[in-house]
């Protein structure tokens, strides 16, 4: 059974850093990609970054882009999500989640197969 698990969050002050983890225990042979999400109250799920799991090519959120950067430890079976230059409209749970499929769009969350709980990120002014 796959399962994602994320570590990282934590309460931090505009434009300070931090690194969330996803720690895959079990990672099905066919994935395609993995993506981080987040979600603030009362809002939708929003795209941050998405990496193709066969050459690790990225794709970021306009809102994010150049601050945050996904990486990954494919020994470990792990993908991070180092966010620099934070800011309060950052706060948010964030997500990571695995798609098995290329024929789905990497930023919408409906094409996903499978999510980690969350890690809550909040960022104070």
């Amino acid at each position: 059974q796959v399962q994602l698990v994320e570590t990282g969050g934590g309460l931090v002050q505009a434009g300070d850093s931090l690194r969330l983890s996803c720690a895959a225990v079990v990672l099905p042979f066919n994935i395609y990609r993995m993506g981080w999400f987040r979600q603030a109250p009362g809002k939708e799920r929003e795209f941050v970054v998405a990496m193709r799991w066969r050459d690790g090519s990225t794709a970021y959120a306009d809102s994010v882009k150049d601050r945050f950067i996904m990486s990954r430890d494919n020994a470990n079976n792990t993908v991070y999500l180092q966010m620099n230059s934070l800011k309060p409209e950052d706060t948010a749970v964030y997500y990571c989640a695995a798609d098995r499929t290329p024929e789905t769009s990497k930023t919408n969350p409906m094409g996903y197969d499978y999510w980690g709980q969350g890690t809550q990120v909040t960022v104070s002014s």
